[in-house]
């Protein structure tokens, strides 16, 4: 077992990472850029060290300045959390090369799985479902309409290298693909440096499903259960739930063993997430995230598991600590996502917390950095916080979210929270009756009512 990580990331998920090394008496070190010089993981870890100037490319994302940081402290692995260098290939082989240990799986499987078409070959090579579409890289207009006449309208054009609905774009019939794929890849040119796109058949009323996988490395792996992460906005998660009200126990036991299989075929090791759409009753594939997911915690709060714990095991040669088997669900969980955020149009709202009270209780979990005095920077994401509540049932969990939202005070700057109180008022939320486009429909009619 290490003797000490290194954190390659801040906020509440380097906390989360430095409690799972505290119980294990592991040492943790947190790195650090100047604006995070009074954050919360710096207080928190075993030994800090300061890596470079607010801007994150200078800082978090500076690999010189954390290897230079693992040979300063000692450390022998480094946990990436999410974000920043935690699906970087190149940065995962440079680890590697420096001796040291990347928790998290191999470049090759984060480079084949960050590049969208070689995913998908993947995947369908592993008997993944996958929605049906171009197969690879669209190169032109000409073909990109051949294609849309094939596949059916309506499909949508996506950036191979893409990532939060950037490069990503709708075309409902045959005179909106010029305007669809030519928009796309500008944006993917202007996002990723590669305006390759694909397209595939754009689902109507899907939802977001995703599987959580878990590997050793050697030929084993698990699957734990579906995350429904269907209420969006512009492609961003807000609202996390599991297990899916809409999925039953076959269809989990089905998809969730086609995902162990796949990654056990190809000795995935860690954390992984893959992630469909599903409608009447199918899954198809869209992509895979080789990382711990931000919404890992409903997960381990129907399972009864630590993901961050199980990956550094795994990462030190230790087998998992579960099996299949032993991997039974226990009520349901929901996170929601407290963003410093000016609503209605979701502006930033970085400054001064006056004051923040964390709920408690039963079943309440609160993942954040936050403290009375704390300032949250301009420079980074505007997540603050992650409200994760367990329940018996959905109804109690979504009873203990209403008075935990309650409970929890953020004074200072803006925030998501008067969103998710709105949302508890919809009867929709209430059955579990929504898809992808819900949160979009209903913030553009509160607009209207505005």
């Amino acid at each position: 077992m290490f003797d000490k990580i290194l954190i390659a990331n801040r906020g509440e998920i380097a906390l989360r990472v430095i409690r799972a090394c505290r119980e294990m008496g592991i040492q943790s070190v947190a790195v650090h850029s100047t604006a995070d010089s009074d954050a919360m993981h710096v207080r928190m870890a075993d030994e800090t060290i300061c890596i470079g100037p607010p801007s994150s490319t200078d800082s978090y994302l500076s690999i010189p300045s954390i290897l230079a940081a693992c040979e300063v402290t000692g450390a022998q692995a480094i946990h990436p959390g999410y974000g920043f260098l935690s699906e970087n290939a190149r940065f995962v082989q440079v680890v590697e090369d420096h001796d040291l240990t990347f928790i998290g799986p191999t470049a090759e499987h984060i480079r084949v799985m960050g590049d969208k078409i070689a995913a998908i070959e993947t995947m369908k090579e592993l008997g993944v479902p996958c929605v049906p579409g171009s197969g690879g890289g669209v190169p032109d207009l000409d073909t990109a309409r051949k294609l849309g006449e094939e596949i059916g309208y309506p499909v949508i054009i996506k950036a191979t290298a893409g990532g939060g609905g950037r490069g990503m774009k709708v075309a409902q019939n045959a005179s909106e693909m010029e305007r669809a794929f030519l928009t796309a890849r500008s944006e993917a040119k202007a996002a990723f440096g590669n305006d390759e796109v694909y397209i595939e058949k754009y689902l109507t009323t899907p939802r977001h499903i995703e599987i959580q996988v878990f590997g050793d490395g050697k030929g084993r792996a698990v699957h734990l259960g579906e995350r429904d992460c269907s209420l969006q906005r512009r492609h961003q998660k807000v609202f996390e739930e599991a297990p899916g009200p809409a999925i039953n126990a076959e269809e989990r036991a089905r998809i969730g063993k086609v995902c162990a299989d796949a990654v056990a075929a190809i000795n995935y090791a860690g954390a992984g997430t893959i992630e469909f759409l599903y409608e009447k009753g199918e899954f198809y594939f869209i992509e895979m995230n080789t990382r711990l997911q931000v919404e890992h915690p409903v997960t381990e709060g129907i399972f009864g598991v630590d993901l961050v714990r199980e990956q550094i095991r795994v990462a030190a040669g230790l087998p998992m600590s579960f099996t299949q088997e032993d991997l039974k669900i226990n009520g349901h969980a929901i996170e929601v996502r407290i963003n410093a955020e000016k609503l209605p149009n979701f502006s930033p709202s970085p400054g001064r917390i006056t004051q923040y009270h964390a709920p408690g209780g039963l079943g309440v979990r609160m993942d954040s950095a936050l403290y009375d005095g704390y300032k949250i920077p301009p420079y980074y994401d505007s997540l603050i916080g992650k409200l994760i509540v367990h329940g018996r049932d959905r109804p109690e969990a979504l009873a203990r979210l209403n008075r935990a939202l309650g409970e929890l005070i953020v004074d200072g700057v803006d925030t998501t929270i008067p969103l998710f109180h709105a949302l508890l008022q919809e009867p929709d939320i209430h059955r579990g009756d929504y898809n992808i486009h819900w949160l979009e429909h209903w913030l553009e009619q509160a607009l209207k009512a505005d």
